[in-house]
């Protein structure tokens, strides 16, 4: 006799079972059983697919630092693509970083063996012990990064920047007592370079210790970055704060051909000539007024042209700018530049006031991506494991322009 079948649109291996109805005042929701592996980190599919697109851990196999490892042990490339992984999903310690090898489907996403424990991220970030060793491991990941920008017509202003990143126990190597927002407390001081332009972009990153002072380093900082800087990257102008008016750093800056827009210490003999008759010009922003001088600081190289703003604390809700007690009613700003007169006074102004972008960016660093939590035991290991989550951010911007929610 034949057997008569019916058909039918489900699959013979069919592992989830009907879905139960379960009603809400706003909804119905369906809820299923599956012998299938899930995970509720799956949206990092498609983050994983553009690493290997890059061919991103073939790239951090050449550069991390090689070690004996352990039977059984990872490759040391997987230890660096499980922590920023990690990073990026929302890690803030390693201790988190670890718990997503519970993660049964992360590991075979990201194509490694597993992501790795607490034990096993410390001894490998024990192993980056020297400054000269992280130099060798990150320049070549901070030029990776930089060739696949955009070259920009105007060019790119290039902010430098310092942070405090606090730790209350202070038992680690380099975290020293030194003032902070919240206080004299122990902290670490790193040195941060960004490229300002939308979207923002992290060329480079060291850490100091605690009560180190803002210039401390920044000559050889960046010396280090424009030896990396591609040819096709043209700076249109490099800005910092008041800790960054060095002689010796404009002095660099001047002999590589590069502008600058630096704030200028307001020492004694600025102030008497701010204090002097000086022909302040209104310009279109109300309450600011600008004059213009040159001026030679001690152990300066030579005069260089100072910009002066006048802020009418009456007229401006929050104008910036330092006191003067023989002239009330005003704040005044000084702005040291390399910038050719053929650009106003009131336009360098406006070009400086573009750095306020950087803060932002490092406020995301600090909320997103685990700087202030991130201290290992020793200075070094440290500053192995802020640079990886510097260099996640830089992932997550090319990942975004990729697909399209950022320009540039």
């Amino acid at each position: 006799m034949t057997k008569l079948t019916q058909s039918s649109d489900q699959s013979a291996h069919q592992t989830v079972t009907e879905f139960m109805k379960l009603p809400t005042p706003d909804e119905t929701i369906s809820i299923g059983f599956t012998d299938q592996k899930v995970s509720g980190r799956a949206g990092l599919l498609t983050f994983a697919s553009f690493l290997h697109w890059h061919r991103f851990g073939e790239l951090l196999a050449r550069v991390m630092p090689q070690f004996k490892r352990r039977r059984r042990g990872y490759q040391p490339f997987e230890y660096a693509v499980g922590f920023m992984t990690g990073i990026l999903a929302g890690a803030r310690k390693l201790t988190q970083v670890a718990h997503l090898r519970r993660d049964v489907m992360l590991a075979p996403l990201l194509a490694i063996q597993s992501i790795a424990s607490q034990s096993a991220f410390s001894r490998c970030f024990q192993h980056f012990t020297s400054a000269g060793q992280n130099l060798a491991t990150f320049r070549p990941l901070w030029r990776w990064g930089l060739a696949r920008l955009c070259s920009r017509p105007g060019g790119y202003a290039l902010d430098l920047d310092s942070t405090r990143l606090l730790h209350e126990d202070g038992h680690q190597e380099g975290v020293a007592i030194d003032y902070t927002r919240l206080g004299i407390k122990p902290c670490l001081h790193p040195l941060l370079a960004v490229l300002a332009e939308r979207p923002s972009w992290w060329p480079g990153f060291w850490l100091r210790a605690g009560n180190s002072s803002c210039a401390s380093n920044v000559v050889a900082f960046t010396l280090d970055w424009l030896s990396y800087l591609p040819s096709f990257i043209r700076l249109r102008v490099v800005r910092a704060d008041l800790g960054f008016c060095l002689p010796a750093w404009l002095d660099l800056l001047e002999q590589r051909g590069l502008h600058y827009i630096v704030v200028a210490r307001l020492l004694r003999p600025l102030q008497r000539l701010l204090r002097q008759d000086l022909i302040w010009t209104p310009s279109e922003v109300p309450g600011t007024d600008v004059a213009e001088v040159w001026h030679q600081e001690i152990n300066g190289s030579g005069p260089r042209r100072v910009i002066l703003l006048r802020h009418r604390v009456v007229e401006k809700a929050r104008p910036g700018g330092k006191p003067l007690v023989e002239c009330p009613g005003y704040l005044y700003q000084a702005l040291v530049t390399n910038l050719p007169e053929s650009v106003r006074p009131i336009a360098v102004g406006r070009e400086y006031n573009g750095r306020a972008g950087g803060e932002e960016v490092i406020k995301q660093l600090d909320a997103d991506f685990g700087l202030p939590q991130l201290c290992l035991e020793k200075f070094w290991s440290t500053e192995a494991a802020l640079s990886l989550a510097v260099l996640s951010y830089n992932l997550c911007v090319l990942f975004q322009r990729r697909l399209g929610w950022l320009a540039g």
